[in-house]
């Protein structure tokens, strides 16, 4: 029985130009042999199943070929490269330093590189997954690294640069692999189908190439497992039914059964797929990709970002054509929103369920936002138009701050748990200025204001001021009118006010009631241009260290009536 070879080993490169999806790697390591540049070290970075040791073994080989071809190959026919392809070459050596990583086997590579090479140019060593090394391992292969024999190469590679000491980096020459993109696996992969005479869909091949992820050892990986289980013809449904793949068309039938308000066909399909084995949050994320494929189509710049087959690439630009980018865009938050929740959810199913109930309903949302403004519009215009028959047209309009219209959102609200009690407060504190500046600024752009200014007394200020108490003495905010009540008042000009107080506990308290405060004395006093500042006169606090026990307790009755109730409620009795 002959022994069976993976694809990733039978099919692995034996030339540079055979290399997939890293030309930059390969011109600049040819041009560093043809111009005899070549570095005494190198590190070939990157992620796992790119070429990274392929291309380490074919510069090895290549460096020490007799023979190299007009375009810098190796000659396969030298005594070096026949050594090398049967694994016998003593000039090459190879290290796994994820298993070899302590000091002693770098002293004893160390200890090899005084020996010259035998019957060839150079020395190499080749060390795989370098990053493994310890650092005591790594300081002891320093000195060696920075300034190794003229004979003696070395090449390093890793899946994680980021672990590799500073010192390490500075003394090689780095090369960055790319992840292999899906076209490139694709053209591989039928390359491997006409040598292995077998029958591929397109359309399948292109979803190993992104199962895979950019790795070429797992698209071959895969290649080889779909192929035991479909035998020489490869389909696309043979694809999906063994990498457990959701196809594309139950997310275009989704779509069109959400833009269509079809919410009940929407959640037998969803039903459907999760009977057929699937996860939830499978389908969600598929979902988003399918939205954002759609988006993806709507302009030609960006259709290169679809890495799909050419027939399902056409089926996304069809529907793409059908959706608004309205739609697309709310749909795609509204999806995001729904996969971050999904773990903290109890009831998953209920929680996806949901999520398409407001998609069914997304399309009349979005009509409904966008023809309001349109009914606005033309009411006003409607008004204009009849105020030429109108006695009201006399009357002066009054000013209205504009109303900032907002985007769709399905988001649930934000939790302020992690935020302190001041942090909240000064949050509503500054949204209250921005309000008091916007309508400012409308009284001032306002070429006619509805009403005149009056100029008021301080008797007039007095009275309107102790209303004002009272209102929040009705409502249950006896504290604030006890600040207030025992605060002096003193005019600063004839529309400002200010409003001395005892700590910036009570500045921030009562800054809080600003919103309420400042249009309330406005209307009363028919004076919008009033503006009362609150200071802090520390002075003004009373140290009820010098007072005695009686006194205070009096003194915090009178404050707070209701904590003469609160006392007698309990049954004690309160001795003046």
């Amino acid at each position: 029985m002959e022994n069976f070879v993976v694809s990733a080993r039978k099919y692995r490169p034996d030339r540079f130009d055979t290399v997939v999806g890293q030309e930059h790697v390969v011109q600049t390591l040819k041009n560093a042999i043809k111009n005899r540049h070549l570095a005494h070290a190198f590190l070939f970075c990157g992620p796992r199943g790119v070429g990274k040791t392929t291309s380490a073994r074919l510069l090895a080989k290549t460096i020490n070929c007799t023979q190299l071809s007009a375009d810098f190959e190796a000659c396969n026919t030298c005594d070096s490269c026949r050594a090398f392809n049967a694994n016998a070459s003593f000039n090459i050596y190879e290290l796994d330093a994820a298993s070899n990583n302590s000091v002693d086997d770098i002293r004893g590579l160390v200890d090899q590189v005084r020996y010259a090479p035998q019957g060839a140019q150079y020395k190499i060593y080749i060390i795989d997954e370098v990053h493994m090394l310890s650092a005591a391992a790594f300081n002891a292969f320093l000195k060696t690294l920075e300034e190794p024999p003229p004979y003696a190469k070395f090449i390093l590679a890793t899946t994680e640069k980021h672990k590799i000491l500073p010192t390490i980096l500075s003394r090689c020459q780095v090369f960055d692999f790319h992840r292999i993109k899906i076209d490139d696996a694709v053209k591989q992969l039928k390359k491997i189908c006409e040598s292995e005479n077998i029958q591929a869909e397109e359309e399948a091949l292109h979803v190993i190439g992104k199962k895979a992820d950019g790795a070429m050892r797992d698209a071959l990986s895969i290649f080889d497992r779909i192929v035991s289980f479909s035998g020489n013809k490869i389909t696309y449904a043979d694809v999906i039914s063994n990498l457990n793949i959701l196809d594309y068309d139950y997310y275009f039938k989704a779509t069109n059964m959400l833009l269509s308000g079809n919410l009940a066909g929407s959640l037998l399909l969803f039903d459907e797929i999760l009977n057929n084995g699937f996860e939830a949050q499978h389908f969600l994320q598929g979902f988003s990709e399918h939205i954002r494929n759609l988006m993806v189509c709507k302009h030609p710049d960006t259709l290169k970002l679809l890495e799909v087959a050419p027939n399902v690439a056409a089926k996304f630009s069809q529907q793409s054509a059908s959706t608004s980018s309205t739609w697309l865009l709310n749909s795609l938050n509204l999806l995001n929103q729904t996969d971050f929740n999904y773990k903290l959810s109890k009831n998953q199913r209920l929680h996806v369920e949901l999520a398409l109930m407001k998609l069914c309903n997304l399309e009349k949302a979005i009509q409904i936002s966008t023809h309001q403004p349109m009914a606005d519009e033309k009411k006003k215009t409607d008004v204009t138009s009849s105020s030429s028959i109108s006695p009201e047209a006399t009357k002066p309009i009054e000013p209205k701050i504009p109303v900032e219209t907002k985007p769709i959102s399905f988001q649930e609200p934000t939790s302020n748990a992690g935020k302190s009690a001041i942090d909240k407060l000064k949050e509503k504190i500054a949204q209250q200025k921005e309000l008091e500046q916007k309508q400012v600024q409308v009284l001032d752009t306002n070429d006619e204001p509805t009403v005149e200014n009056k100029p008021f007394t301080e008797a007039s200020f007095n009275d309107a001021w102790n209303q004002y108490i009272s209102v929040l003495e009705n409502s249950g905010k006896s504290r604030i009118s006890v600040f207030l009540k025992e605060s002096p008042i003193k005019f600063l000009s004839e529309v400002k006010v200010e409003i001395e107080l005892k700590s910036q506990l009570e500045k921030d308290t009562i800054e809080e009631e600003r919103m309420e405060m400042i249009p309330m004395l406005r209307k009363q006093l028919q004076n919008f241009e009033l503006d009362i500042v609150f200071t802090i006169n520390k002075d003004r606090i009373v140290h009820l260290g010098k007072v005695s026990k009686s006194d205070q307790l009096k003194r915090m009755v009178e404050k707070n009536p209701n904590l003469g109730d609160f006392v007698q409620g309990l049954g004690l009795e309160i001795d003046y």
